[in-house]
């Protein structure tokens, strides 16, 4: 098998300096690109409330907090400052490509050269800041958040796949590096707008992620010898091709033998074919499931219920506080998908059934208006966002360990699928949500 098929079975580290330096490269090369992959989508999530408030009043900038909102269909006073437009709908434009992408992908992406899938990522994420910010129409901005959702979802499965090529502590740098941008894209989207600048400014100075992401894909990491950056990756039989060559050398029974043990080999060796790949997705199921149901949750309180627990008597406005959710739930993201070094949680099912209990008690918490302060709600989110991180990071770590090295690769890519068809159906239910809640 080629060297560069060598997959993440946690060979033995070199003991010179040069192999631990190529070790901390990689590493840090993964962290930075599960940053960058991340950061444009996680913006676009912050920026969901300013975006829907910036279209609905000409682009201004200053969305001005208010207790009750007009229902803009039934002319009707709600209790809650609703946005005309759920951020649901902001969370449908930045999940539904990534969606599709992760359906299709693990059939044909492999015919992609991993080099030209990071320029095409790099491309869609440099279009999502500029169009969003120069947009002067809701629509074209949902378009730029759409580009954004390409550059993530491309990049994930890519990356994913391509820590087969690394030994298995790269997973630990992607996860970290992906919470990392949701706290990175979060927290400075809040802090920058909160102290005066723009939100389009904001999204202008936000151009350097891409730039960021090139260098450490093509520069940082330290890739095996024979990786195939500009070529399609295919996997081929080493032996098939020896034993081609040998057959004018053989009698009649020894070449009937070869290409019997030949067969045998390319089964081991050869590329997956369709009905081993369903056989593959249907034992990812275990790991899927439960990790699509977490962000199911997780999701539709980030976006189907964060925007209607609003505090008028809080010292911060509905934006800023909407923001500070979104901030704080991404902290609790990057504690956890840090976490992997130290503690690795196998039962996921069990984080998804907490993450449950979050959706339920927020969902009543704004039915009945219960909770006294958005203090509290500030702990629950920081929470919800520990416990997606850990689903997140322990799942893909589990099925590296537990899945062939044959398998590995596709495996990667496709379970990817689990978190992002969670968003999708959360954003999908938090529409009629949001209307309902409006309407009162």
């Amino acid at each position: 098998m080629d060297q560069a098929v060598s997959v993440n079975a946690d060979p033995d580290m070199p003991s010179d300096s040069e192999g631990r330096s190529s070790r901390w490269r990689n590493w840090t090369g993964f962290w930075l690109l599960g940053l960058c992959n991340n950061f444009a989508y996680v913006v676009m999530l912050s920026a969901a409330h300013d975006i829907l408030k910036q279209q609905g009043s000409h682009n201004s900038t200053s969305p001005t907090p208010s207790t009750v909102a007009l229902d803009v269909e039934g002319g009707k006073i709600s209790r809650y400052d609703c946005s005309p437009v759920s951020t649901a709908a902001v969370l449908l434009a930045d999940i539904l490509p990534t969606l599709m992408i992760k359906f299709s992908a693990p059939f044909f992406v492999h015919n992609l050269p991993y080099g030209f899938r990071v320029l095409v990522c790099v491309a869609t994420a440099i279009a999502s800041f500029l169009v969003v910010s120069l947009s002067s129409t809701m629509w074209i901005s949902v378009l730029g958040v759409i580009f954004a959702s390409v550059s993530a979802g491309l990049g994930e499965l890519s990356f994913l796949s391509l820590t087969v090529f690394f030994s298995r502590d790269v997973l630990g740098g992607w996860g970290s590096g992906t919470g990392g941008a949701g706290v990175a894209g979060a927290l400075l989207y809040s802090g920058l707008t909160q102290a005066g600048l723009s939100p389009r400014n904001t999204l202008l100075i936000m151009l350097v992620v891409p730039v960021a992401m090139v260098i450490s894909y093509f520069f940082l990491l330290v890739f095996p010898p024979s990786f195939p950056q500009w070529k399609c990756r295919e996997v081929e039989s080493v032996r098939g091709r020896d034993s081609q060559s040998r057959q004018p050398l053989l009698d009649d029974t020894d070449e009937e033998e070869e290409r019997e043990k030949g067969a045998e080999e390319d089964k081991v060796t050869g590329p997956l074919t369709c009905i081993e790949k369903l056989h593959i997705t249907k034992g990812l199921l275990r790991f899927v499931v439960p990790l699509g149901v977490v962000y199911f949750a997780e999701y539709f309180i980030n976006q189907g219920l964060l925007e209607l627990l609003y505090f008028p008597n809080f010292y911060l406005s509905h934006a800023e506080q909407y923001r500070w959710y979104q901030t704080l739930y991404q902290v609790g993201v990057l504690v956890s998908r840090s976490s992997l070094c130290c503690v690795k949680f196998r039962r996921i099912w069990a984080l998804s059934l907490l993450q449950c209990v979050n959706a339920v008690l927020l969902l009543l918490s704004v039915y009945y208006q219960f909770l006294p302060s958005a203090w509290l709600v500030f702990v629950i989110v920081l929470y919800e966002g520990l416990l997606g991180g850990a689903a997140y990071v322990n799942t893909f770590y589990f099925i590296s360990k537990e899945t062939g090295d044959r398998q590995r690769e596709f495996a990667m890519v496709a379970a990817s699928v689990g978190d992002s068809l969670g968003i999708a159906v959360s954003g999908l239910i938090a529409f009629p949500v949001h209307r309902y809640f409006c309407s009162l």
